[in-house]
């Protein structure tokens, strides 16, 4: 957002307020209307036209319909488009209803003609979809690792170049395995040969040469996905935009790695787990490394509070043998721009922002 296909990754309670009027959104139109619009700006106009078909769904005489007519929650936070669109790629990649196919593929194109598609397959496959709307959506992307991977280069002049990751809102992992992936950043180039590789287009000065040595890496979500499972893997792509088909690439190459070795993941509320996280002992000559990507305008103000407090406590307790690092790739509220921005203990406690970002890794702009 701007939104990524968003979830309550890490989070605690689905409505606890955040100060965000747009992600507190209680009207269930507007909020269709809202994620339409989102999806046109980042290169999805097929799946804008899906969303935007949900509009008559909410007055139609089908169970979907009604309990999406009937929210009660902020419709944009609770990501409610996005659930029921979710089920409906679903169908289209177990081949159960190719219907939306040449909406994705860009050549049907008229809102009144997907508008009855839409409608069709949601009175066709009522009881199917309606488990959909249960949960938040639960996306992964590895191209966000270009820009953490930027970040710890830039990281590694100032704290030394051995990192130690703890990912918040992990999801399935995928960043977490970001030491198993091979960097090509503006021409710079880190890790070596993996069938997941990343080059996003760079904008910008490169980022620093430096040495980054990344010594484990862990993750915490509410509900981890299997990257070993192969309908959960499934499920995760369902709430993949259609037309991001390098994005499913990615999760494919993923996949093949955690067959080799899963990720390390928690199922833990975020707020429990940074402060667990912090409290452990800390190797010498290594920065403990908090980081999180699209996750935080999820995350109840109370948890947000609890892991800022948390990490403050721990930053003021670091010295130069025992660093401690805050990266994170969020999205500016006011402007949708997602920001690379960093935090570090000793000598740099204020935000400092480092790059702008494609919420899905296509490119990066250095600006430090």
């Amino acid at each position: 957002m701007a939104q990524d296909e968003g979830s309550q990754k890490g989070a605690g309670g689905s409505h606890d307020r955040t100060d965000d009027p747009v992600m507190e959104m209680k009207s269930v139109p507007q909020g269709i209307e809202w994620q339409a619009m989102h999806a046109e700006r980042n290169g999805a106009p097929g799946t804008a036209r899906v969303i935007r078909a949900l509009l008559p769904v909410l007055e139609s005489e089908t169970a979907v319909g009604r309990r999406m007519a009937a929210w009660q929650g902020p419709v944009i936070r609770d990501a409610l488009p996005l659930r029921i669109t979710a089920g409906l790629h679903h169908l289209l990649l177990t081949g159960q209803d190719r219907s939306l196919e040449p909406v994705y593929a860009g050549i049907t194109t008229d809102q009144r003609t997907v508008d009855r598609l839409v409608g069709e397959m949601i009175h066709k496959h009522d009881t199917v979809l309606l488990p959909w709307l249960d949960g938040p959506p639960q996306t992964n992307e590895a191209g966000r690792s270009s820009a953490i991977m930027a970040g710890l280069a830039w990281l590694s002049q100032r704290l030394g170049p051995c990192f130690e990751l703890n990912e918040i809102g992990a999801s399935a992992g995928i960043n977490a395995m970001m030491d198993r992936y091979a960097y090509d950043l503006g021409g710079v180039e880190f890790g070596s040969s993996s069938p997941l590789r990343l080059a996003p287009e760079w904008r910008g000065d490169p980022p620093p040469d430096a040495g980054v040595t990344i010594t484990g890496a862990r993750g915490c979500d509410l509900k981890p996905i299997d990257l070993r499972d192969p309908e959960a893997v499934l499920r995760l792509k369902s709430y993949v935009w259609p037309e991001a088909v390098e994005r499913m690439a990615r999760i494919d190459a993923a996949q093949s790695l955690a067959q080799e070795r899963a990720p390390e993941l928690d199922r833990a509320d975020a707020g429990d787990w940074v402060e667990a996280i912090m409290a452990e002992p800390q190797v010498e000559g290594t920065t403990r490394c908090l980081f999180h990507t699209i996750v935080w305008q999820y995350l109840p103000k109370i948890t947000q509070d609890r892991i800022k407090r948390t990490v403050e406590q721990a930053g003021g307790a670091a010295g130069a043998a025992r660093p401690v690092a805050w990266l994170r790739l969020e999205t500016d509220r006011q402007t949708f721009a997602h920001e690379l921005q960093v935090r570090f203990w000793p000598g740099g406690e204020q935000w400092v922002t480092l790059a702008a970002a494609h919420p899905h890794g296509a490119w990066v702009e250095w600006r430090a």
